[in-house]
């Protein structure tokens, strides 16, 4: 498969992104050059492979959680530029 101007900006289109001439350019380069790669990926017999999930054998290698400190309620609500007795008081985000 060749890459063309066309193949790009409908490629662009579809990631709503907006390419110049030269980034055009550069992207028809790009893209060949992994299409070539693709290729050569596909010429290697793969057959007695198994499919790799996971680049180790390991399973959720995970560290332990440790409180290292704790502040109570009202020192956290000390730092809040505004809040009322129990809560942080923020600007609404959400319009009806």
């Amino acid at each position: 498969m060749t890459i063309d101007k066309e193949t790009v900006e409908k490629v662009a289109h579809l990631a709503r992104l907006e390419l110049n001439e030269t980034e055009t350019q550069e992207m028809i380069k790009d893209m060949s050059k992994i299409l070539d790669f693709m290729a050569k990926l596909n010429e290697l017999d793969t057959s007695g492979v198994e499919p790799l999930v996971y680049m180790t054998n390991e399973v959720n290698v995970l560290r332990e959680d440790v409180v290292k400190q704790q502040i109570t309620h009202e020192e956290a609500l000390e730092n809040a530029p505004k809040h009322d007795k129990d809560y942080f008081l923020v600007a609404k985000v959400i319009e009806k």
